[in-house]
């Protein structure tokens, strides 16, 4: 017997399904107000805490205790409040004084936040600390009539919750000091054998063609303001390949003839954001490993193709070649290989997009070498 087809659900049904009162009972329409707050408030809390984050999730966290008032602080100082009674914001860093250095939710009376105002309707405050990494950073304060056991264990539970937030805000600031420590490693280690060697090509030229020279150390000085300036994680590949050209515009001068330079780019990709500084080193690495040892002449080849969602930038040399252990050495990050910043930004592509887009580099003695980078067209959180 056939099988009866299924209808397709039409706007009623939706709206049905959608209307008040369809998740049913109490205990799953309080379920999804909690998950609603706590989904509300989580963004704001990975953003540190700070006054302006603190103010933007209070309300929410109030709204998970539902409490008359709740109040977020630092290890000093109340950063916001929200609910009745305001009157006791000035309360809020002597509260937080008894739990930093236990460590420990407490409960608080009056006798420790004295009232003169007959109708206030606060007699307890339940203080939890919130932590990262061991270190109590602030609290969260409930303020209510009466705090019951069941109030205690939720705002403990919430303030576990709130640190586990600033945790994760911690970890994408260290991970950000973390990528700039390596923009700013990967510097040290090109500007020695650049500037060194542009210079010396300069010179060359000062006596034969003045010309020549100072439209070499306008290159140099562009060059130099780009990798040496304080910029973002992120740049555009077209900031990329123009800082690229500048650089090779100095090496052949360097070269002369025996450096050539093919250069092919997809209109399309050039706003594609790419690390800062992630194309250079792997220009430099083909002109000094590649052709530095080669006789004659020698080609570096830049694509950057348009394929699908993702811009696909290949850097390849005719050179000498290399040993492929020693590449899998330099992509580990063995820093006793000499190879500028191979690891270094293998790491941060990686970091910036996902493992699946690390380098690719294809060498062998003798075979010259081809580093492919594939970086999304678009990725969550990466902008120029």
């Amino acid at each position: 017997m056939p099988a009866l087809p299924v209808p397709r659900p039409t706007m009623r049904d939706l709206w049905r399904w959608l209307r008040p009162g369809h998740l049913g009972t109490e205990a799953e329409l309080a379920t999804f107000r909690t998950l609603h707050s706590a989904s509300r408030s989580a963004p704001e809390l990975r953003a540190g805490l700070t006054t302006e984050s603190a103010e933007r999730a209070v309300r929410h966290l109030r709204d998970l205790l539902g409490v008359p008032a709740v109040a977020l602080t630092d290890t000093v100082s109340m950063l916001a409040w929200d609910g009745r009674f305001g009157h006791h914001e000035r309360d809020t860093a002597a509260l937080a004084a008894f739990v930093l250095e236990s460590g420990n939710t407490v409960v608080r009376d009056r006798k420790d936040f004295a009232c003169t105002d007959a109708g206030c309707g606060l007699r307890q405050v339940v203080v939890s600390p919130l932590v990262v990494e061991d270190r109590v950073v602030g609290t969260l304060q409930a303020f209510t009539s009466s705090a019951s056991a069941g109030l205690v264990r939720a705002a403990t539970e919430v303030a576990r919750w709130v640190s586990g937030n600033l945790e994760l805000a911690e970890l994408d600031a260290s991970r950000t000091r973390l990528m700039e420590a390596e923009v700013r490693a990967l510097r040290a280690q090109i500007s020695p054998h650049f500037i060194y060697n542009s210079l010396t090509a300069i010179a060359s030229f000062v006596r034969t063609d003045p010309e020549r020279a100072r439209e070499l150390l306008l290159e140099f000085a562009d060059f130099t303001r780009y990798s040496f300036s304080r910029h973002g994680e992120y740049t555009t590949l077209a900031e990329e390949l123009r800082s690229i050209e500048r650089y090779l515009v100095l090496e052949k001068a360097r070269f002369g003839d025996r450096l050539q330079v093919t250069l092919r780019v997809a209109q399309e990709v050039l706003p594609v954001a790419v690390p800062f500084l992630c194309l250079q080193p792997l220009v430099e690495n083909a002109v000094r490993h590649g052709l530095e040892r080669k006789p004659g002449t020698g080609r570096v080849t830049i694509i950057a193709a348009d394929q699908a969602g993702e811009c696909l930038i290949t850097v390849e040399d005719d050179g000498v070649g290399e040993d492929p252990e020693k590449v899998r050495r330099a992509l580990a990050g063995d820093v006793s290989v000499d190879s500028v910043g191979l690891g270094n930004v293998d790491a941060r592509l990686r970091t910036a997009f996902g493992d699946e887009y690390g380098l690719v580099v294809e060498t062998a003695p003798a075979a010259g070498t081809r580093v492919i980078v594939r970086v999304p067209k678009f990725a969550p959180g990466v902008r120029p």
